[in-house]
């Protein structure tokens, strides 16, 4: 049986689009790593993919605690496995760069999961290691019934993990897989 992964694209078009910076909007960016993470998913035999949102100008719900409302029961009601929120950073101090996770709490499979897509997209793309911290405060990770990860790719606040933003994002998404991969203890498909 296939392992059921949840996709979600972090914001919405125009619900709580999320962060902005050099000309960017985080729900584009996270709407297409999370597209790529769903076709890469999706040409591996041994997972099943769903996404939050089907298009990069769709919203999910009618505000923000609707919209994470639905992405939360969407994942429960799938009985999806793992569900992995992609988000861009952001910050008022331009130098702030680099990767990281939060999870509802350390030491649990989704904090070593998160340790694993930190990691290979820190090596797949070069941006920075932040690492993984405990948040349980998110709604996605503290409703969620499955190991949940929230995955912030990179700051778009600051220039050069922008560009990475905007010219890696299918490295993103394949870093996301490859750690989701090395957790699991499965291999790469040749």
């Amino acid at each position: 049986m296939a392992i059921k992964i949840y996709i979600d694209q972090g914001h919405g078009a125009s619900v709580n689009a999320g962060a902005e910076g050099f000309g960017l909007y985080e729900q584009d960016i996270t709407y297409m790593v999370g597209a790529y993470l769903s076709d890469i998913l999706s040409s591996d035999y041994r997972f099943e993919a769903r996404t939050s949102r089907d298009s990069i100008t769709a919203n999910v719900g009618y505000n923000n605690s609707s919209s994470l409302r639905i992405r939360v029961e969407e994942a429960n009601n799938w009985a999806a496995d793992y569900f992995i929120s992609i988000h861009c950073n952001a910050s008022t101090n331009i130098t702030a760069n680099g990767t990281e996770a939060y999870v509802y709490q350390t030491n649990t499979p989704a904090y070593y999961l998160g340790e694993n897509i930190v990691n290979e997209i820190v090596r797949r793309v070069n941006t920075k290691n932040n690492g993984v911290f405990a948040n349980p405060s998110l709604y996605v990770l503290k409703y969620t019934t499955m190991p949940s990860v929230l995955v912030e790719l990179a700051y778009i606040t600051n220039f050069a993990d922008s560009v990475k933003l905007v010219n890696d994002q299918y490295q993103f998404a394949y870093g996301i897989y490859v750690g989701l991969l090395n957790y699991l203890g499965l291999p790469q498909l040749t």
